[in-house]
């Protein structure tokens, strides 16, 4: 099962199940946010309590991507209490491939120890017997709900930005049921979308380099996900395609078990409050910025996987000029 949100003709929200190109819209529901919570306290799945509410017939769901009036399929009505962040080298190749992009700055050996260190513990416990701690991955904060981007939308990029790169992952949804416990929905398409010469110039500056928008959906997948998945990550410019690289997820591609990951995300107590939205980035081995490549505003990103349903796809926009240095005022 394969959810969407979207806004009708005349700008309310609803939720759809995806058949096909067409849309089934979900009966009095305005949000995945909603129907999850109201699972959760009726004991129903999610798929069983879509099957409760029933649907009515909807629209195209090609028309719909193509006036830009999908949602992404999880959010939050206060943006402030949707907390999106990621794990890295999580993925086999992962950190190769961050060797390759630091090294191609010169950077000395030593500064890569850290990089391999944590990729080495993941690889040797990161997938502990189930219940079981298992080692702990690089973790890093991108923002609450107002960074997302819906799918179609360009990435509005600030200028002080030295690159505008693309990340390829598969995202982890979840809601805070009343009692504090974690639920996860299921998966989406995501971009991650980070600076990766701000990155290059210097590891610690990982954190700086992630507090950029970002995108995921269109589709939430209902379900567990499949230990192999094989997708595509391109960039067109002009209509012509740029660069295109096949992208591994799936557990058999990964270091670290999905149950492992999630622990050390949602150990933490301030993760914990009812209500709240997570996203959650799983890493990638993919990205073009590895290969030269250098993105520019018009460009477009298109991330696909069969099994998602739609591409996700976005642009390279241009943000409002940030807070002017000096511009802090004292009380």
């Amino acid at each position: 099962m394969r959810l969407i949100q979207f806004e009708n003709g005349v700008g309310e929200r609803q939720v759809g199940v995806v058949e096909g190109n067409q849309v089934q819209v979900l009966c009095n529901t305005r949000s995945t946010r909603e129907l999850a919570l109201a699972a959760i306290r009726a004991g129903r799945s999610l798929r069983d309590e879509v099957l409760e509410r029933g649907c009515e017939p909807g629209p195209d769901y090609s028309q719909l991507l193509e006036a830009h009036r999908v949602l992404p399929p999880l959010d939050h009505e206060d943006p402030a209490h949707c907390l999106v962040s990621g794990t890295g080298l999580t993925h086999l190749g992962s950190a190769s491939t961050r060797d390759k992009m630091h090294q191609q700055a010169g950077q000395a050996e030593s500064a890569m120890t850290d990089t391999m260190r944590i990729f080495k513990w993941g690889v040797e416990g990161g997938k502990p017997a189930a219940g079981q701690a298992g080692a702990q991955p690089e973790w890093f904060y991108k923002g609450d709900g107002s960074i997302v981007v819906r799918p179609g939308a360009a990435f509005p990029v600030p200028p002080f930005a030295e690159d505008a790169g693309e990340e390829p992952e598969l995202t982890g949804l979840y809601v805070i049921g009343d009692d504090g416990q974690p639920y996860r929905l299921g998966f989406a398409l995501g971009n991650e979308f980070s600076d990766h010469v701000m990155e290059r110039r210097n590891y610690l500056y990982l954190a700086h380099s992630k507090l950029r928008f970002c995108a995921y959906g269109p589709e939430l997948r209902v379900g567990e996900l499949p230990r192999h998945l094989a997708g595509t990550s391109r960039i067109l410019r002009d209509g012509e395609v740029l660069w295109e690289r096949e992208f591994l997820s799936g557990e058999d591609n990964m270091c670290h078990s999905l149950e492992n990951l999630e622990y050390h995300h949602f150990k933490y107590a301030q993760f914990l409050r009812p209500g709240d939205v997570h996203i959650h980035y799983f890493g990638t081995a993919t990205l073009s910025f590895a290969d030269g490549v250098r993105t520019r505003p018009g460009d477009t990103f298109e991330i696909s996987l069969a099994e998602f349903g739609e591409p996700l796809r976005n642009g390279i926009g241009e943000a409002s000029q940030p807070l002017p240095a000096g511009a802090v005022q004292a009380l």
